[in-house]
């Protein structure tokens, strides 16, 4: 098996663990999401560290921690990735999962919008167009549900200023993630002693807290193969495959959470749909830049 294929192989794999997480975070529908929050973020550090540890890069850490701007840096990834982590619990626990998938798909075009805006990056015709389309189908939800789809665009938002702000940290993905969770991990820890003894789901109930433990692997596995992946694949692929996640998220949704399509959001994703097409089409067609190692 040929080192590009391994690299699209382990991107499936994240993106199917990503797409289906929403049954897993649905079972902890009890636990409110900052407290799911809080344990992610903890058990997540355990896992990153364990696995830096195995790899002999645990010292890697420090020049990633290194620094008055580099400090800012990862602290703000980390509030982006956090608010992008909350919201996403929030929007599965109160059955608005459809809302997270289409943040998903919106990503991409908010990512290109971003690029844009703040490094003044030139739009293509077909990208220009794409665009449009994501504004034409927000608007369509806006007025046809009463409200903007806040879900969707905070989520599209956040995850796209945290790949803004990735392009600024020097470091290897799984450094740069062990780094920004270590650094929020005392805010975590501090809300859940802040919960007190005996007030969090976390002992009080066996299968909550054996799934906050695996909320932990849930979190790293799947950015441990994405990094894997970004060292293998090119970076076209990667980002056609990544399409799986919220396809499942929507999926997941649907046929197994029960949510509810409306005709708006009926309207609105394949014009998402059509929007990535294009995106997809003019991406394809420019030269690709080497894989980050």
């Amino acid at each position: 098996m040929t080192e590009p294929v391994k690299g699209v192989l382990a991107m499936i794999g994240a993106c199917t663990i990503w797409g289906l997480s929403p049954i897993f975070y649905k079972l902890l529908s009890d636990v409110p999401p900052l407290e799911v929050l809080a344990h992610r973020t903890l058990w997540s550090v355990i896992v990153f560290g364990l696995a830096l540890a195995g790899q002999g890069r645990l010292r890697d850490l420090r020049p990633a921690l290194s620094g008055r701007r580099v400090l800012l840096l990862v602290f703000v990834a980390a509030m982006m990735i956090s608010a992008n982590w909350f919201l996403f619990i929030f929007s599965i626990q109160v059955g608005r999962t459809v809302e997270s998938a289409l943040g998903y798909y919106i990503f991409p075009l908010v990512a290109v919008l971003i690029g844009a805006v703040v490094l003044k990056e030139k739009l293509g015709k077909a990208q220009l167009a794409a665009v449009g389309l994501a504004a034409l189908a927000v608007t369509i939800l806006t007025l046809g549900l009463g409200v903007a789809p806040w879900i969707s665009l905070t989520l599209g938002v956040t995850f796209g200023m945290y790949g803004l702000l990735k392009r600024w940290v020097a470091a290897g993905p799984v450094v740069s993630v062990t780094s920004e969770v270590l650094l929020i991990s005392p805010l975590a820890l501090g809300y859940l002693l802040w919960l007190g003894p005996g007030q969090g789901a976390f002992g009080n109930d066996l299968w909550a807290s054996l799934f906050l433990v695996l909320s932990g692997p849930l979190t790293a596995l799947p950015l441990i193969l994405f990094s894997y992946a970004a060292k293998r694949a090119a970076m076209s692929t990667i980002g056609l495959v990544q399409y799986l996640n919220p396809t499942l998220q929507f999926g997941s949704a649907v046929l197994i959470l029960g949510e509810r399509v409306t005709l708006w959001h009926a309207i609105a994703f394949p014009i998402i749909w059509v929007a990535l097409m294009i995106y997809s089409w003019a991406s394809l067609r420019r030269p690709q830049a080497p894989a980050p190692t």
